[in-house]
């Protein structure tokens, strides 16, 4: 015997067991769909889970109406990809394509879906130039959720960056936290249902990223100092040492479980400068060159990486992560997407050169059909 068991076979106790160590709504779904059998073991995700957008408070205005957008990170593979060897590339029939959904509260039928850009965040137009929904027939596809990332309907200079956990489909709203980055750097700290933001870290120090890595929300600040946040006690606790790195924005990216720092440099004629005018961050200067660090967590020491190997790291607006290329159509591997003042652009770790593109490589539109749709998602 070679020790499988088909899982028509598996004891029914342990499929509900199965499906609720999901923890994204995708997998649920797919769970879900596998039989009726499978169905009736697994209840949809709580009805009072996290739903968005979201009220929360102003940061510095309470009288300014504030509404918090999620929107989610996908990867849609062609269902032949499943098969595909490995050990050879794949052909660019077979690769999949990364995009970003934003699903509206009131789940408009005319309108359910917003494709964003995973890059720059900007909106993309339906296929064929119609103001169809776009939907994918998930018989044809494979739809993988990768992360996902918030935005608020404030000026970026007031909220640089919102992370949210945790984002379950078994935990209700109630017992979900949020931190943001706000104006001048601040750390603020909000738990479900506060009226206002708590301060984290009153010392002068400023932050330049934040993101949930094994649980916690980690943040850099300038220097390159990680620390993770106790979230009973709001206080700080270092957890590596300063990058001392002279780059002027620093990135927090997770990539197969490490966690990395990209140091993002400007011109240095016009290196970024913090003068806030009008409540907006003067960000002029176009970027000149990366570089990248993984904390080694054994040794508690920064190792400085030449190669990304085959991934590829977005930078994007709202949300920072890894990806395979070369599982990927549109991705370079070892190479880092961001925006700038030139918008796109890819920077290659290879030559460090950088180039401009002028489409956010996320979708293949040829993919967009307007038979036998499925909305993403759905239960």
């Amino acid at each position: 015997m070679d020790g499988k068991v088909d899982w028509s076979e598996l004891p029914i106790e342990l499929w509900p067991k199965i499906g609720k160590s999901l923890e994204n709504h995708m997998d649920i779904v797919r769970f879900r769909s596998v039989c009726e059998s499978c169905r009736s073991s697994m209840p949809p995700p709580l009805p009072n889970s996290p739903s968005f957008p979201m009220q929360i408070p102003h940061p510095l205005n309470h009288s300014i109406e504030t509404l918090l957008n999620q929107a989610t990170v996908y990867v849609i593979e062609p269902t032949d990809a499943n098969g595909a060897s490995k050990l050879e590339p794949l052909p660019v029939s077979s690769k999949g394509w990364l995009i970003k959904v934003e699903e509206s509260k009131n789940h408009n039928h005319n309108h359910p879906l917003t494709l964003l850009s995973p890059i720059s965040d900007r909106k993309i137009v339906y296929p064929h130039g119609t103001n169809s929904p776009v939907l994918w027939n998930l018989l044809e596809f494979r739809v993988i959720e990768l992360c996902k990332s918030y935005t608020t309907n404030i000026s970026s200079a007031a909220v640089s960056k919102v992370v949210f956990f945790p984002n379950s489909p078994w935990i209700g709203a109630q017992d979900s936290v949020a931190c943001c980055i706000f104006l001048e750097g601040k750390l603020g700290f909000m738990k479900h249902g506060d009226e206002k933001w708590t301060l984290v870290d009153n010392k002068n120090f400023f932050y330049d990223d934040v993101i949930v890595f094994k649980g916690q929300f980690y943040v850099t600040d300038d220097r390159g100092t990680i620390s993770w946040i106790d979230t009973s006690s709001l206080k700080l606790v270092q957890f590596s040492p300063p990058l001392c790195g002279l780059g002027d924005k620093k990135h927090l990216v997770e990539s197969c479980g490490s966690l990395y720092v990209v140091d993002r440099y400007y011109e240095s004629e016009t290196s970024r400068r913090r003068n806030y005018v009008g409540g907006r961050e003067d960000r002029v200067a176009a970027v000149v060159c990366f570089k990248v660090y993984k904390l080694d967590e054994e040794w508690g020491k920064w190792v400085d990486v030449k190669n990304l190997g085959d991934r590829a790291f977005v930078l994007g607006n709202s949300c920072s992560f890894s990806v395979s290329a070369k599982e990927l159509t549109g991705y370079q591997e070892n190479c880092i997407y961001f925006t700038d003042i030139f918008d796109v652009r890819v920077y290659n770790l290879d030559d460090r050169s950088i180039v401009s593109i002028d489409f956010d490589p996320c979708i293949d539109k040829s993919m967009c059909s307007h038979s036998s749709w499925t909305r993403i998602g759905r239960n």
